[in-house]
């Protein structure tokens, strides 16, 4: 099994995808936006040569948790997948994490020019790590209750 993470953005998608048994999230090259055909078939490309069985669209809500223009254009894209392609299409809250990649390559010592050409794939790669470690703890509790 493996999942497709997505940084939903008007110019960019970021882009990751879980190893096999859905554990860690490897980065994937950046997709230049152009229009939503272009987009959907980039995305039918990688989803057929990697298997995707599941993807995970960032959701940008804002930190008093309401959904603004960002948001909404996130879950317009999460629809336009879930129209095109026969996979579950997941959610997940993405705040903070184009901040959150920006600080782990700057700490990483990545230059600026660097930060700014990997930040959409590096904040694909936190949504889905963010998602895989959440879907692992449910997994545990839900094995600690039997």
């Amino acid at each position: 099994m493996r999942i497709l993470g997505v940084d939903y953005g008007k110019k960019r998608l970021g882009l990751a995808i879980s190893d096999p048994l859905c554990i860690t999230a490897q980065g994937l090259p950046t997709l230049e936006r152009r229009d939503i055909a272009h987009d959907m078939e980039a995305l039918a490309g990688i989803i057929q040569e990697w298997g995707i069985d599941e993807i995970v669209v960032g959701l940008p809500k804002r930190m008093d948790n309401t959904l603004g223009e960002a948001a909404q254009e996130a879950l317009a894209f999460a629809e336009e997948l879930r129209g095109r392609f026969p996979l579950t299409v997941h959610l997940m809250d993405e705040r903070l994490s184009t901040v959150r990649a920006h600080r782990a390559m700057k700490e990483g010592g990545l230059s600026r020019k660097k930060r700014t050409e990997r930040a959409d794939m590096v904040s694909a790669q936190l949504i889905l790590q963010d998602y895989l470690d959440q879907k692992s703890r449910r997994s545990r509790e839900g094995k600690d209750n039997n």
